[in-house]
């Protein structure tokens, strides 16, 4: 392995994952993924070699990687590889991967330089790596051979585009010594997508092939062209050093050498070199690393935080002592009964926020349920009046009355009254399933004690049935009540107290009736608002759609949203009716409809409208709100029919008049009955059951738990609770521990600062006429003096000139001369304006684009300029 660096931060890593994993949770620091930039022969698999510390990458002249490598490095007790189109096979030998790659290259590329776009996903499962992404990039070229498409260039930036865009990746621009820095694509490339410069490292490879005499110092130091990150220089093992099988370290070591023994590289020899580089990545994952670790570590002092109360009564916990069984008793019924307590009273401390429980819902029944039950109880008008009449007839038996019986009252009310039975058993049920609902909420604190917990259950459930009893009796004795006695002189009864004719009595009647619906429905009143779907629009018309709806005493109005400023509809009242719809197949919502009892449209051409909730709680509730309006359910279609059948009798005018006579009085007086119940159910209900419930929590409950089992028995604590207390401990401690790491990473890890900005426009005016990635750039500036021969891409030993004597390195440094007296020309100030070609006597280059200046005046430089000879070797 040979890469030291990467060997420092694997223990740090491991750390902060073993403090995660102890506690169950996984540490995501996401490693940013480091992508190889450059061109042709450039280095590139050599240099990533050199970060993982392998022998593994295809190697050779031209274009030698064709497919995108992906390399996911995972951290590992045993070392070996795996590629994920053969995932059943392990690669040990590291000769076998590249045989591997090279085999996978050709089955989809060929063997005639073909490139192709699709990955290649290696995994290297080793003790001596960081869970990091690497990717070995094509290198950009320009000019297609052997299978490559005319749009070789293009496509090998595309591909390269889209890994270099994540602002997860550090870029390692590569570019060889002997190459025309200044027109290097692979910084080009790096600087559209990150313009600041930040995720940008500048390696240049190949300087021992410079030509005598010629140096890169100028760019090492950062001078000329230079990069915020600035450059690194490396020296990678020659074709012929790896078919000798040179290895990494032998190759480290002549790089060091190299290095030191240079005249112009020996003064930042520390700065250069693979294992520079290497610290320089390094360095960038522990940045990385400590940016991390104020989320890591905010995350577990909350985590701590919330397990500090519990843990407290755990510090010193003993399971056996019997002191600690009768204390958790008796905190744990006292909690119990303080809990049930709220939930029926109702608490501003824990309060749900995601549906109704306890009290709530059985607020719900006394008000909405249960009125919305006795509106459905409400008889039939030809029922009513065919039963009338039988009773008058009967009443007077052979003889033909002249009056109207009062008896034929009494006994349709008796009858009337009978029927709020059922309503009034209906919600007592109703009031009993919820409570029982809510004790078992109440009791599921109980659960480390499942004993005490199942006890707790069935005695107050069992209490709750004893009172159900009670609580009917009582409510059926109201209902006998009602019926032992007819209390005509109540005041609210229109009767004969100020009526004393049949005619009197039925405009009493019809004034009682317009003054109480005067009274219910005040003009506006605003009853409910909320949202609804109607449910029955076609999907030509846009199919079901959801609304705001107000409710008011006199219409029913519809909006675009909860503003209500766009109007939709407005739907009168008068002769509505509700009537329920089954549920769709494929919906899930609770359906009721509206309609007119004379079959008239209520909604364009529609003549019902379906309303949808998501639940029948709220269809329940939007009913009572209706019934509050005066919207009353529609009756069983068989009973109508059975009524228009029986419907047959006739009446005589007087029978008729005794009829509406006692119709109006059965009317008035089932009202006051009606009223009186509704009022007095809840109370009934509230003193018989759900007071009386409490006060049993309260004082009876822990003698009733005494009595029906040993405290020992009850107070067994569980199996899931024993090492739910170990899992808290264990829990605790390792968050300390951890937080301790993290402390300890955060004192012995040094950040480096993020290195100011420099002027980089030589990037920007290189790259001006290349709108887009996909179009060739065209060079603003062609260096003087610089022969046809050596321009563009053509290989070949690079053009050096000769420097002007050995002192001048040591007072002013040499312009390096890596791709030719380009160099010489570049501005070695780097925060003056973009560098200008110094001018020169001889050779103007053909080809000079329209615009561009052939002679430009020098820059006044940092430095003197040094005037390199006319006479550059062409040759080596």
């Amino acid at each position: 392995m040979g890469n030291r660096g990467m060997e420092e931060l694997i223990p740090l890593v491991n750390k902060l994952q073993d403090a995660f994993s102890s506690i169950g949770q996984s540490c995501h620091l996401d490693l940013p993924q480091i992508a190889v930039v450059g061109g042709q022969s450039a280095g590139k698999s050599s240099v990533l070699e050199n970060f993982v510390g392998r022998d593994f990458l295809p190697r050779g002249s031209g274009i030698v990687t064709r497919r995108p490598l992906i390399l996911q490095l995972i951290f590992s007790k045993t070392e070996y590889a795996e590629f994920l189109h053969c995932k059943s096979k392990k690669f040990t030998d590291f000769d076998e991967v590249r045989q591997e790659i090279e085999a996978e290259t050709d089955r989809v590329t060929g063997t005639n330089k073909g490139i192709s776009p699709v990955p290649i996903n290696l995994r290297v499962y080793s003790p001596h790596v960081l869970n990091l992404t690497l990717i070995d990039l094509p290198g950009i070229t320009k000019v297609p051979v052997g299978d490559q498409p005319p749009d070789i260039e293009y496509q090998i930036k595309d591909m390269i585009l889209q890994f270099i865009s994540r602002e997860s990746s550090l870029i390692l621009a590569v570019t060889p010594a002997n190459m025309d820095l200044a027109n290097s694509d692979a910084l080009k490339m790096a600087k559209e997508v990150d313009p600041q410069g930040l995720r940008t490292i500048g390696v240049i490879t190949k300087l021992d092939l410079m030509d005598e005499g010629t140096d890169a110092r100028d760019v090492l130091e950062n001078k000329l062209l230079p990069l915020r990150r600035g450059y690194i220089g490396v020296v990678n093992r020659s074709q012929k050093d790896i078919e000798g099988k040179k290895d990494i370290r032998t190759a480290l070591a002549a790089e060091r050498k190299f290095f030191l023994s240079h005249p112009a590289y020996r003064h930042m020899a520390d700065r250069m070199g693979t294992p520079h580089l290497q610290k320089t990545l390094n360095q960038q994952l522990t940045n990385h690393i400590r940016e991390s670790l104020p989320t890591l570590r905010s995350k577990l002092q909350s985590q701590l935080l919330s397990l500090e109360k519990e843990v407290e009564e755990y510090k010193n916990f003993r399971p056996d002592d019997p002191t600690r069984k009768t204390k958790a008793l008796l905190q744990m019924v006292q909690q119990f009964g303080v809990d049930f307590e709220k939930r029926i009273e109702g608490s501003g401390d824990q309060v749900d926020t995601l549906e109704l429980s306890g009290g709530a819902r059985i607020n719900r029944i006394f008000h909405e349920r249960f009125p919305f039950e006795l509106v459905k109880m409400e008889f039939d008008e030809k029922d009513l009046r065919r039963e009338i009449s039988y009773a008058i007839k009967n009443i007077h038996g052979v003889r033909t009355g002249l009056f109207t019986p009062d008896l034929a009252f009494e006994a349709i009310v008796k009858k009337q009254v009978v029927k709020l039975k059922e309503p009034c058993l209906k919600c007592v049920d109703l009031v009993i399933q919820e409570l029982i609902n809510t004790v078992r909420q109440c009791t599921s604190k109980l659960s480390s004690y499942p004993r005490l917990r199942e006890e707790t259950e069935r005695i107050v459930t069992t209490y709750i049935r004893e009172r159900e009893g009670r609580t009917k009796d009582q409510i059926l004795l109201l209902i006998d009540i009602e019926q032992s006695y007819i209390n005509t002189n109540h005041e609210d009864f229109i009767g004969f107290a100020n009526c004393y004719y049949t005619e009197q009595l039925v405009t009493c009647a019809q004034q009682r009736s317009t003054q109480l619906n005067k009274k219910r429905a005040i003009p506006n009143q605003v009853i409910r608002r909320g949202w609804l779907t109607i449910n029955n629009i076609s999907l030509m018309k846009g199919g079901s759609k959801e609304y705001w709806f107000v409710l008011t005493a006199e219409s029913l109005s519809w909006y675009k949203d909860e503003e209500e400023k766009e109007k939709k509809y407005m739907l009168p009242l008068d002769n509505l009716k509700i009537r329920d719809v089954e549920k769709g197949f494929m919906s899930n919502k609770h359906v009721f409809a509206i309609f007119n009892t004379e079959q008239r449209n209520v909604y364009k051409d529609l003549r019902q409208i379906e309303l949808a909730c998501d639940s029948q709680e709220d269809v329940d509730s939007w009913k009572a709100s209706f019934l509050r309006a005066g919207v009353y359910p529609e009756k069983d279609q068989a009973e109508n029919e059975d009524g228009a059948q029986e419907n047959t009798f006739s009446m005589d005018p007087q029978l008729e008049r005794q009829v509406e006579t006692i119709r109006n009085l059965v009317d008035s007086y089932v009202a006051i009955i009606n009223k009186s119940i509704r009022d007095l159910m809840p109370k009934t209900i509230m003193h018989l059951m759900i007071n009386n419930t409490k006060a049993f929590i309260h004082h009876e409950l822990l003698a009733y738990l005494y009595s029906s089992a040993d405290q020992s028995s009850l107070m067994e604590e569980s199996a899931d609770q024993a090492q739910r207390r170990d899992d808290m401990l264990r829990m605790y401690h390792a968050l300390k521990e951890a937080l301790n790491i993290i402390g300890d990473i955060s004192t012995s890890t040094v950040s480096t600062p993020v290195p100011p900005p420099v002027d980089d426009t030589w990037l920007q005016s290189t790259s001006s006429h290349s709108p887009t990635p996909q179009r060739r750039p065209t060079s603003s500036v062609h260096p003087p003096g610089r022969p046809p021969a050596v321009r563009g891409p053509t290989p070949g030993p690079p053009m050096i000139p000769v420097p002007v004597g050995a002192a001048a390195s040591f007072s002013a440094p040499p312009i390096p001369s890596r791709p030719g007296p380009q160099s010489v020309f570049a501005n070695n100030d780097p925060f003056s304006a973009p560098p200008q070609i110094p001018s020169r006597p001889v050779r103007i280059p053909p080809g000079i684009p329209p615009g561009v200046p052939s002679r430009r005046p020098p820059a006044a430089p940092s430095r003197p300029t040094i005037i390199r000879p006319a006479e550059p070797s062409l040759l080596d």
